[in-house]
């Protein structure tokens, strides 16, 4: 099975994409298409209610920190096992970090690379022909990212989607979607995107809701038409990051979701097993793994939780006496000593890293990361190149004196310093991982 693929674009964060998209697997799938999502670019969050809306897994294709070799191999294994691929486009469709050509991290380079036609998304709020000028931009931009139709946004009335409508479909652009204002479509946010869709009330209620304003809004048929096949070049995932060992314990509640679907993907392909564990219901990872992965989430909403689950605290601390120990971004704040809450209470915590955090004293940091490790741990043996990205409103108020995991640059190589830390088996940082670089 090779797929049909469409990537949904639009002009910024906020438009409605994710919106749009969701409604439109699921709407996909009520006709019994089998239709996957992907997301562009670092997003644990909306693979998630890709999932939701097809009953497969999402996959993130990130042009920036996969190499070319495993973002084709990713795409061809997603294509292969769908008849639709909708490829979602992290912020405007062309935003991404001035690298080498192909490798910046926008969707456009998807778009260019693979050939798929882009759906552009417009929210037309507050105005109307000038919409035109827009989608107009957008088509004429780059002669290598195809604009195939467009589907209007949050419209205030029939006459608004008239006058915006035929200002773009005398471009020779295609209206495939027109959707009215309605404030109830929107999915909940909080500080680093939306709510995930595990935490979401009545998640699969509002997926339907959006399907419905799909099968109401859009032109399924005519979009379905646009799609053309997805067959990426030969690609292996050689830049895949290795399981960190055999049996893993993996921290997964809603204290600590941010796991991406390619990462635990490749682990099973390789022979590892993921064996879950709650700090939130106070468990302790399981002593026959030999490996703990805290990944990054949401601790400083329930630190006083994570502060008096005692067996969680204490079995860690075992745990990490003989066998690694590694946390990502919230990961990495419960390794701490304590974590400050946004009403400013300090929360004692697992104390195998000399650092503290607030989240009380915030500050968004946000980009692409290349990290050089300096010595042998779960993300790679020494030397080793990673790439991933830092996202996070969390601040460090200790440093504490824990030797660092090795040196850290942005996405065009600036050096950043050292990160992280280490102090026996136990190492962590703000930084995620995505691929070996």
């Amino acid at each position: 099975m090779t797929a049909r693929g469409l990537i949904i674009g639009a002009p910024r964060s906020g438009s409605g994409k994710t919106s749009v998209t969701i409604g439109l697997l699921r709407a996909l799938a009520r006709r019994g298409i089998k239709v996957r999502g992907a997301k562009s670019g670092p997003d644990y969050i909306d693979p998630g209610f890709h999932a939701a809306a097809t009953g497969l897994p999402g996959v993130n294709l990130d042009s920036w920190a996969m190499a070319p070799s495993l973002l084709n191999g990713l795409a061809a294994n997603t294509s292969s096992d769908a008849e639709m691929v909708i490829l979602e486009s992290a912020m405007g469709l062309f935003d991404g970090i001035p690298s080498e050509k192909g490798r910046s991290g926008a969707a456009a380079d998807l778009a260019r690379l693979y050939g798929l036609p882009v759906l552009l998304v417009l929210d037309v709020s507050g105005q109307s022909q000038t919409s035109a000028a827009i989608a107009k931009g957008f088509a004429t931009y780059d002669p290598d990212v195809r604009i195939a139709g467009v589907v209007l946004n949050r419209l205030g009335s029939d006459r608004h989607r008239k006058l915006a409508g035929d200002a773009i479909e005398a471009l020779g652009l295609p209206v495939v979607g027109a959707i009215l204002r309605d404030p109830t479509l929107s999915i909940p946010e909080r500080h680093l995107g939306l709510v995930q869709a595990e935490e979401h009330a009545d998640l699969f209620a509002h997926i339907e809701k959006l399907a419905d304003m799909v099968e109401r809004s859009l032109d399924l048929d005519a979009i379905i038409a646009l799609a053309t096949p997805l067959v990426p070049a030969a690609g292996d995932r050689s830049f895949a990051l290795p399981p960190p060992g055999q049996r893993i314990a993996l921290a997964q509640d809603a204290a600590f979701t941010f796991l991406y679907p390619h990462l635990a993907a490749h682990w099973h392909a390789m022979g590892a097993e993921l064996v879950p564990f709650s700090p939130l219901a106070d468990q302790a990872p399981d002593t026959s793994c030999d490996v703990c992965w805290l990944p990054g989430g949401y601790p400083e909403l329930h630190a006083g939780r994570l502060a008096a689950s005692g067996t969680f605290l204490s079995g860690t601390r075992r745990f990490a006496e003989t066998k690694p120990v590694h946390g990502e971004c919230g990961g990495f704040m419960v390794l701490g000593r304590s974590i400050e809450d946004a009403d400013g209470v300090t929360h004692a915590m697992l104390g195998l890293l000399g650092h503290a955090t607030s989240f009380a004293r915030r500050k968004m940091n946000l980009g692409y990361r290349q990290a050089t490790l300096s010595a042998p741990c779960p993300l790679g043996n020494t030397g080793s190149v990673v790439r991933g990205h830092e996202f996070h409103y969390a601040q460090t108020v200790v440093k504490g004196d824990d030797t660092p995991l090795g040196q850290l640059a942005d996405g065009q190589g600036n050096p950043l310093g050292s990160f992280g830390g280490r102090r026996g088996h136990v190492t962590g940082t703000f930084f995620h991982a995505i691929a070996r670089g």
